[in-house]
């Protein structure tokens, strides 16, 4: 257990030392937020947009039709950040993860010594 803890700890270590962005604070939420804002409004307009389109004549008609537009480009943009931001979040704790595991595995192959040989860990093949 004091093994492990010591582990996490020198791993909390080397991330201070890389000077990696804390997502919870920063630019990152924001535009998170935006981007649903964006959808939900943007789903909103092109909605309101569409009754006024079956109604009126032509010029309000067509006035409906590029609201509507509007409204659904903003949607796609709204979820575009969204879906960069929320993977953003995800796949940077999930390479501290991956890095943490891979340096996990390589002390357990090598047997965390120095003075054992990297070929001393590894099985032997047939011949």
């Amino acid at each position: 257990m004091s093994e492990t803890h010591d582990r996490v700890e020198q791993f909390k270590q080397e991330i201070s030392e890389m000077k990696v962005k804390d997502p919870a604070t920063g630019r990152d939420r924001v535009w998170l937020r935006v981007g649903v804002a964006l959808m939900v409004v943007g789903l909103g307009v092109a909605v309101a947009a569409y009754f006024p389109s079956h109604a009126g004549n032509d010029l309000e008609q067509r006035d409906a039709i590029v609201m509507a537009l509007g409204g659904l480009a903003a949607t796609v943009v709204g979820s575009a950040l969204f879906l960069r931001y929320s993977l953003a979040g995800f796949l940077r704790f999930w390479l501290a993860r991956f890095v943490y595991e891979q340096q996990a595995q390589t002390d357990r192959l090598l047997g965390a010594g120095p003075e054992k040989s990297p070929q001393e860990g590894l099985p032997r093949l047939n011949g």
